[in-house]
């Protein structure tokens, strides 16, 4: 899902001490369960706005997760939905996107919201 909102860090993360503004331009559901139950969404930002080598991982910032699950709500998200988003471990974020888990809550809104991408990853992923 192409996109374009400004979320922003606080600094408090274990990784960064970044407080900042960062500009999101995708979301990307890149893995699904066949039972839809759990998922891997992939938030990226540009380069220009976080550069993952000077400011660290925003992995862990608590206001950037507050501000994507806010976002998240007026994609039609509803609050619950929205709430199944956190992040993944350490090890799954790059230098590209924020890597976040997903569950069934989050993963039945976005294929409400777009059942075609939803059955594409599932498809995809389906013997992984």
């Amino acid at each position: 899902m192409q996109v374009f909102t400004t979320l922003h860090t606080d600094g408090g993360g274990y990784w960064s001490r970044t407080a900042k503004s960062v500009d999101i331009t995708k979301l990307d559901l890149q893995y699904c369960t066949a039972e839809r139950d759990f998922g891997e969404l992939c938030v990226y930002f540009t380069g220009d706005t976080w550069d993952c080598a000077k400011m660290g991982l925003i992995y862990t910032d608590r206001q950037f997760m507050r501000e994507l699950q806010a976002y998240l709500q007026t994609l039609g998200f509803s609050e619950a939905e929205a709430k199944d988003v956190s992040y993944s471990e350490q090890g799954m974020q790059t230098g590209r996107y924020v890597s976040c888990d997903v569950g069934s809550t989050f993963i039945a809104g976005l294929a409400r919201l777009d059942p075609v991408h939803v059955a594409a990853v599932v498809a995809e992923c389906w013997d992984i």
